[in-house]
């Protein structure tokens, strides 16, 4: 690739360069030259520091790899490895109690608990769908998944199954705002009267859910109501197919449901040259610009997707309320690890992370330039979820990045705040001190369970064989770290000012177990949790309604710690005696399955988050995380025996022609067998048999080459 000089030190891919100077500099009163002079520097004051910061990463690794060695015909001394740790560098010592000082955040952020949609940036139409999932059909959430216990019917509209929804519907409206002497059941008339809502002449038990209207008080065309900070908007319609049926007139319940949204520039995205990076900017542009939009081809017509606008009600004084019509919007960076092929720096490719951080924070500029109109942030804030950082001292890296970044833009410090992913080994038995490093700007914090167990894997590699993945959940040390990642922080202040989030529910499909199980994250105290769509979001915004996290969290707070970070430090080594080798292939099978379904179109199509049908065909979400803890497993089977390479060749081809025979209908897919031969096979081979060698065990060194062999092949 031809590079191009931007300032003395810093040469760029000539299409990122056209990018950055013609969209994204031009409106936010920052010259090109200031820009690059700026970014120059910055790159030359860090660089170094970031890769001291990963030959420290080595550096712990091999120590931690000799002691395991060392000590592996022993039995394991808790102790002993604890104090290990400590003397090393790795575990080190809790500071005093501190609250984060943290000011300027969004509502989304401090005061309204709620589900979180993580989204693939490179993917206009779905950044706009997460983006305008802030509001989403309830009946729609349940006519058209198996949330009331079995899938839709094929066919036309099914009026038994609309009936059974309309009914579930109304008991939620019970459940969150019951009327005093009635059922919304059997409600017959919705109107406003002296600023109250009242249900066939009836008032809300709560008369204060009621905060705004719609059209003619003695009809409404919609009520807005608010329990828990979430609201819902009823959608009155008697020439409606539901409202001409319903004795209300009422067509639709729209529930507020994905509240905030990651747009993602990491896991679930393949973006491996400028190109790549230049679509996934452009996308966050028209973000915070507000005017992106897309046109696709569904049903035999043109649709056109834009942003949605807020929405405006008449309060119950008479005045005028507005609420936000689209999802608090999030960035999320790539980790410290990778460089790119799109910028080059004095020492060669540049780390990605931290133009990541110039060019992401430039264009967060457009919103917040804005005087009026729609806002992303109406504090004035950059939201950017940084992951993969490993302890405290690479989150305070991240801290002094963002500070130069904001000197570089002109803006005043402490605009960005950072979302801290608890997914290393080394950030969750230092929590508290990670917090500490960037208590000015931390907004977020969350568990990740599936890389959080990939680093566990391969921090722990020479320790022994690991047991097989469901019984790793089952082990103590992921409720301590569920539990001691809540409770730091709430010591650390951060509710009612920061976000406390849990993982992704990976079956997409399956949305009565979704209702199910999911409550217990806001029960564990978190105000966010992770959802694969926006069907997800508006069925998981009930659990919110149903429990009022901040009271969870004061009871939490108040209870003091329920784990502490020695059952952080069991590792979960499998304690059989004899696996029979059917349950070896199976989880071996699993394993291989799941990789080789994600690579294969990570590699060939480019597409970063995928729903992989499982060997049951069971859609679940993956992306680098489950392909991390996958891949990672192998490997770890494989250094200490428990499968040969042979058996896990074998593995590899027979799963190979299960995902071609499941990627059947894709016209789009390179079959994988019978050759076992190409790129993404080959890529796939490299996790598993090379994946003892990779950097903290991750997937992008691998997939990034491969995916860049394979763009180089056409």
């Amino acid at each position: 690739m031809t590079m191009q000089d931007a300032a003395p030190g810093l040469r760029v891919a000539p299409e990122l360069k056209r990018f950055v100077e013609e969209e994204a500099l031009p409106g936010t009163g920052v010259s090109a030259e200031h820009f690059w002079a700026g970014f120059s520097a910055l790159m030359a004051e860090f660089a170094p520091e970031n890769r001291r910061l990963l030959a420290r990463r080595d550096e712990l690794q091999a120590r931690i790899d000799d002691w395991h060695l060392r000590h592996r015909n022993q039995a394991h001394d808790h102790e002993r490895y604890k104090a290990f740790l400590e003397e090393i560098g790795y575990l080190v010592p809790e500071g005093d109690d501190f609250e984060i000082a943290t000011t300027g955040t969004d509502p989304e952020i401090a005061a309204v608990p709620g589900p979180q949609l993580v989204v693939p940036i490179t993917n206009a139409r779905y950044a706009l769908n997460a983006a305008n999932a802030r509001w989403g059909s309830l009946y729609d959430a349940f006519y058209g998944t198996d949330a009331l216990g079995a899938p839709p019917p094929g066919g036309g509209y099914d009026r038994g199954r609309g009936a059974r929804v309309v009914a579930r519907a109304r008991v939620f409206l019970d459940e969150a705002f019951p009327v005093a002497g009635t059922s919304h059941a059997d409600a017959r008339r919705y109107h406003v009267k002296e600023g109250a809502l009242l249900v066939d002449d009836l008032p809300l038990a709560e008369p204060e859910k009621f905060v705004g209207y719609r059209g003619h008080p003695g009809a409404p065309e919609a009520v807005l109501l608010c329990n828990n900070g979430l609201h819902v908007e009823l959608v009155f319609d008697r020439t409606h197919r539901i409202g001409a049926r319903d004795q209300a007139g009422l067509a639709d319940i729209r529930v507020e449901s994905a509240v905030s949204a990651i747009m993602d520039c990491e896991d679930s995205v393949a973006c491996v040259d400028a190109e790549d990076k230049v679509l996934a900017y452009r996308n966050w542009l028209g973000l915070m610009r507000g005017d992106l939009e897309t046109t696709f081809e569904k049903g035999g017509a043109t649709i056109t997707r834009k942003l949605a606008e807020d929405l405006i009600y008449t309060a119950p004084d008479g005045g005028d309320i507005t609420v936000k019509g689209r999802a608090l919007m999030l960035v999320r960076n790539v980790g410290h690890l990778m460089t790119t092929p799109a910028m080059e720096d004095g020492g060669g490719a540049a780390f990605e992370g931290l133009m990541d951080a110039m060019i992401t924070v430039l264009i967060a500029m457009h919103d917040l330039g804005k005087s009026d109109g729609v806002r992303n942030s109406t504090q004035g804030s950059v939201y950017v979820v940084k992951p993969k950082m490993h302890g405290p001292e690479e989150v305070a890296f991240a801290d002094a990045v963002f500070t130069r970044v904001e000197e570089v833009l002109g803006l005043p410090r402490y605009t960005v705040k950072l979302g801290i992913m608890d997914e290393e080994r080394r950030t969750s038995v230092n929590l508290m001190e990670c917090i500490r490093a960037a208590k000015h700007r931390v907004a977020f914090i969350n568990t990740g369970f599936l890389d959080r167990t990939g680093d566990e894997i391969h921090t722990s590699m020479e320790a022994g064989a690991f047991s097989r993945k469901d019984f790793i959940k089952r082990k103590f040390w992921i409720a301590a770290y569920e539990n001691r990642n809540v409770d730091i922080g709430l010591a650390c202040g951060l509710s009612g000012k920061a976000q406390i989030g849990k993982g992704m529910w990976a079956m997409p499909d399956k949305m009565a177990a979704m209702l199910e199980t999911k409550i217990e994250h806001p029960k564990a105290g978190a105000n966010c949790a992770w959802v694969p769509s926006p069907t997800a979001a508006t069925l998981h915004a009930l659990h919110y309604h149903q429990v009022d996290v901040f009271a969870v969290q004061a009871g939490l707070r108040a209870g003091g710690r329920r784990a502490h970070v020695d059952g952080l430090l069991e590792i979960p080594l499998a304690t059989f005696s004899k696996w029979t080798d059917a349950q070896i292939m199976r989880e071996v099978e699993n394993n291989a399955q799941g990789i080789l379904g994600y690579v294969v179109r990570w590699i060939d199509q480019g597409v970063g988050c995928s729903t992989v049908p499982d060997l049951n065909d069971v859609g679940l979400m993956e992306d680098r995380a489950t392909c991390r803890i996958s891949a990672q497993h192998i490997a770890n089977w494989l250094h200490h025996g428990v499968v040969s390479e042979d058996e896990v060749s074998d593995a590899m081809r027979k799963m190979a022609a299960v995902v071609d025979r499941q990627n059947a209908d894709d016209p789009a897919y390179t079959p994988m067998a019978p050759g076992f031969d190409g790129i993404a096979f080959r890529a796939a081979s490299d996790l598993v048999f090379k994946g003892r060698t990779q950097p903290s065990g991750y997937t992008e060194p691998v997939l990034h080459a491969r995916r860049l062999e394979r763009k180089a092949a056409g």
